[in-house]
């Protein structure tokens, strides 16, 4: 019999990657997708099948985190011996301006999750997979965080996913659950939604080589974050469900980053040097040099000149509006327990990150430059 997992959260990033990770492995997959006037499936359009087809590999069902009938409804029908709990309004910042969706997403969410497995009586066949977040450490307590230590919570995000949390333990312990808490640092990849900063950085990097947009705006510079790549971290979730007993684990690689480290490496991952100055909703970053050959075979011969005269500009900018109402400074993970009892061991670091998205993101700004140049030549001669 085929394992059958379970995924709420499966058109995001960690649901795509896991979806196709464990199909691979030989699950049946069922993923939970929210109704959308629009298609919003494209990280998963590569694993769709026909639903006539038999034997499918993944299968999605309409449903949302804030229906408790809902979800009993779906675990029921598909009695999984699996469940990850992805789904979440996984924003800092616009956790701030939806506090209540938040909480109700991502704490009461979970909430439903785990009392839908009970009232179906699946406790002693369904694993949980809670996914936690470095954001509960907030004002960090300890350097580097791991799973002692105390949380500190920052933003209506953190806050939520720290009921969350304490809520799976809860479960856990008063029902013999197994169910675990993944508490995973940021983790990245071309498939991060283009609203979140690293994704936010690597396709304005794309769009400012390619000429297409001018400079980019962030918030905190200094801040600084443990950054891995999703594609270690989905096996990370996985192996955490396969252990004898239920825990929680720290997943992370132990490095930091500030963000105006993270902009510079992802400009001269393409051959532009970038020099910071100023302080505060002062500082820009600007153009200070052109390594020619590394940006001709990343970018293209055509593409050159028009960057050479733009040495010396400001092409990173700050704007307060960013800022979040409570700043989480530094966050820095010790997955020391992840590495010796899961046997994890991240392939990524943060350079090759960087190659992975800018890759992905120069490839599709080109067709975005393409589209356009075609667009004018279009209109040019029809006028």
């Amino acid at each position: 019999m085929r394992k059958v997992a379970l995924l709420t959260g499966v058109t995001g990033q960690d649901g795509a990657y896991l979806s196709e990770y464990l199909v691979k492995k030989g699950y049946t997959v069922h993923g939970i997708k929210r109704r959308a006037s629009s298609f919003n499936t494209n990280r998963i359009d590569h694993l769709y099948q026909d639903p006539h087809q038999e034997n499918r590999n993944l299968i999605l069902h309409y449903g949302d985190m804030t229906d408790s009938m809902n979800i009993t409804r779906i675990i029921g029908d598909i009695q999984p011996d699996e469940i990850y709990n992805l789904a979440a309004q996984s924003h800092v910042k616009v956790s701030f301006d939806t506090p209540e969706y938040t909480a109700n997403v991502d704490g009461l969410g979970t909430l439903r999750i785990l009392e839908a497995v009970r009232l179906l009586k699946l406790t002693d066949k369904t694993r949980i997979y809670q996914a936690s977040t470095s954001e509960l450490y907030g004002l960090v307590q300890e350097v580097p965080q791991k799973e002692t230590t105390p949380f500190y919570p920052r933003s209506p995000y953190a806050v939520a996913k720290l009921y969350a949390y304490w809520i799976t333990v809860n479960y856990r312990e008063a029902y013999n659950m197994f169910a675990c808490n993944g508490i995973l640092f940021n983790h990245e990849s071309p498939l991060r939604g283009e609203t979140f900063v690293t994704r936010k950085v690597t396709r304005a990097v794309a769009r400012i080589a390619l000429g297409i947009q001018n400079e980019v705006y962030m918030g905190n510079l200094s801040s600084k974050r443990d950054w891995g790549h999703a594609k270690d971290y989905i096996k990370a979730m996985y192996l955490i469900l396969q252990q004898d007993t239920p825990d929680d684990y720290v997943i992370a690689t132990g490095i930091t980053t500030t963000i105006r480290d993270f902009i510079k490496k992802t400009f001269r991952e393409i051959g532009i040097g970038i020099e910071f100055s100023g302080e505060g909703v002062n500082e820009t970053g600007k153009i200070a040099q052109i390594n020619t050959d590394l940006f001709v075979e990343k970018i293209g011969e055509p593409y050159l000149e028009a960057m050479r005269k733009r040495i010396g500009e400001a092409v990173v900018k700050v704007d307060p509006e960013y800022f979040r109402p409570t700043e989480v400074e530094l966050l820095i993970g010790d997955a020391t327990k992840a590495r010796t009892k899961l046997s994890w061991e991240p392939k990524y670091n943060l350079d090759t990150l960087i190659e992975d998205m800018m890759q992905n993101d120069v490839k599709e700004m080109k067709k975005e430059a393409y589209l356009k140049e075609a667009g004018y030549r279009i209109l040019n001669y029809f006028e």
